[in-house]
């Protein structure tokens, strides 16, 4: 090597801000895919656990593929904004290019690996997953009404997909109680980022939502979810653990609205994190549901 030319030592930055682009927190929310099977019983057949985990893999890819395409439509809006101005697309960390072709990449990679528990229909929810956030971030963002149900739509995939990978029916209480949880967190997430609406680069949407309204969103869905699982729990089934699995699901729903009022729930996954009492309630629900399904 000639005299002078000093060698760049290769960095790491660019493929961390493009791991912290993905967004690998929000891999929270899709634990949703495990709730059939979980409540089906099946976890402890290995291939069926071995598709669930196929699945639960496939969507953890697509949907860090959507936030990076998100993230990229969304960059000047962000960098106006004093939380989001900080992410590596808005920061400049990460390129909207970069963003653009990893997210493509990974979107293609949800269905493929979702491809890997042997049948269509694994494949196919996920890639229905791919086509409802696509519409979400070039169209459904900018409806309002239609966005909260769009969100909403993608947890309840998430849980649709966990049944179809095991292959157990999904009952109408579970898409029911599913779907309410779904609204209610989204609702929320709304209401907490309205909040905050004076400051520039929020979601032009917000704009037509009272606080009041979204207010009312999330407590009739609540309301309407309590009175649904209690009514699952309690007809359903004889177990006595499905009974006394009402107290932390009841303790957990009430605890989300009281944290919204407070300003929290911008981001409703960060909630099981960093909430003692969130976690605490999350974990005695799973363990009395699970003594009811197993024991």
């Amino acid at each position: 090597m000639s005299q002078g030319v000093v060698a760049r030592p290769w960095s790491a930055a660019p493929a961390l801000a493009l791991a912290r682009a993905a967004r690998p927190r929000q891999w929270l929310k899709n634990l949703l895919v495990l709730a059939a099977p979980m409540a089906a019983g099946v976890l402890g057949q290995p291939g069926r656990l071995l598709s669930a985990l196929l699945v639960l893999a496939a969507f953890c890819l697509a949907a860090s593929g959507s936030y990076l395409l998100n993230d990229a439509s969304d960059v000047e809006a962000d960098r106006l904004h004093p939380r989001k101005r900080r992410r590596p697309v808005a920061s400049g960390a990460v390129s909207v290019r970069t963003a653009r072709v990893a997210g493509v990449v990974l979107l293609v990679l949800g269905p493929a690996v979702a491809a890997l528990t042997g049948g269509w229909q694994s494949p196919a929810v996920v890639a229905g997953y791919v086509a409802l956030t696509l519409a979400y971030t070039t169209w459904l963002k900018h409806q309002e009404v239609v966005d909260l149900i769009a969100v909403a739509g993608c947890h309840v995939i998430r849980a649709f997909a966990g049944a179809v990978a095991v292959g157990v029916p999904v009952t109408g209480w579970f898409l029911v109680v599913v779907s309410l949880a779904a609204l209610q967190l989204v609702a929320g997430k709304r209401e907490a980022e309205l909040r905050s609406r004076g400051v520039s680069g929020t979601r032009a949407t917000l704009a037509a939502y009272p606080a009041a309204y979204l207010t009312q969103v999330r407590i009739m869905a609540s309301g309407a979810m309590i009175v649904t699982y209690c009514l699952w729990a309690l007809n359903a089934h004889e177990n006595l653990f499905y009974g006394l699995s009402i107290v932390p699901f009841l303790l957990l729903v009430l605890r989300h609205n009281l944290l919204v009022e407070r300003g929290a729930g911008e981001e409703p996954e960060e909630l099981v994190i960093r909430d003692r009492h969130t976690l605490v309630f999350a974990a005695a629900l799973v363990v009395l549901v699970g003594l009811g399904i197993y024991a």
